[in-house]
């Protein structure tokens, strides 16, 4: 039976919304580009994987200089990208603790902005922990931030469910072992974790 269940935590216990910080602050046509010609899926993940933002606002002098006023505003108003809980995510956390589950994360966030996850969504304070890949300079999908998981908190692979709304973050995840599942809504995980014999109700119940 599943004994730990580990989550991912953006847009599966809190919503992330990139696009936030700029509300009312930078004009849509900057946001666009920022957002989609640049290429910032890439450029947020290099923070994810531990470069500190001054350093990234470093290079972006060097090589898009028109960016740096939607970079500044995205660190100074970072908050206004969680836009609260995942509905259902935060009930079936408090059922999984109520049942005596394992609970923890595993997170590609930034080291200088993860302090701003739990207020966004408290249930994430029910994890007994959470590897955040900016502290430790490594971001899923690397095969070696499961293995850091799986050693620091002495888990059992084949009992601890990972979930995850990236195909290949799962993918990793069951190439490492765990009982990975891609995350949709919480009630499809609260089905996939009572299918498994998980002491949880199912949903409605």
């Amino acid at each position: 039976m599943i004994t730990t269940v580990v989550f991912d935590l953006g847009d599966v216990l809190v919503r992330w919304d990139p696009s936030g910080p700029f509300v009312g602050r930078l004009p849509q046509p900057a946001v666009d580009a920022f957002l989609h010609e640049f290429d910032f899926r890439t450029f947020n993940l290099q923070q994810d994987a531990g470069r500190p933002w001054a350093e990234a606002r470093l290079e972006l002098e060097q090589t898009a200089p028109e960016h740096l006023l939607a970079m500044d505003l995205f660190v100074e108003h970072f908050a206004d990208s969680l836009l609260g809980p995942v509905p259902g995510t935060a009930e079936l956390v408090e059922d999984l603790a109520a049942a005596g589950v394992r609970l923890l994360g595993l997170s590609n966030w930034s080291a200088e902005t993860f302090h701003l996850a739990e207020p966004a969504a408290p249930a994430i304070g029910l994890l007994e922990g959470v590897v955040v890949s900016g502290r430790e300079l490594l971001s899923k999908p690397d095969p070696r931030i499961y293995a850091l998981l799986i050693e620091r908190y002495g888990l059992d692979p084949e009992r601890t469910l990972f979930t995850d709304d990236s195909p290949p973050n799962i993918a990793a995840a069951s190439v490492a072992g765990l009982d990975a599942v891609l995350f949709t809504t919480a009630d499809e995980l609260r089905a996939q974790l009572v299918a498994r014999g998980v002491p949880i109700a199912p949903r409605g119940v």
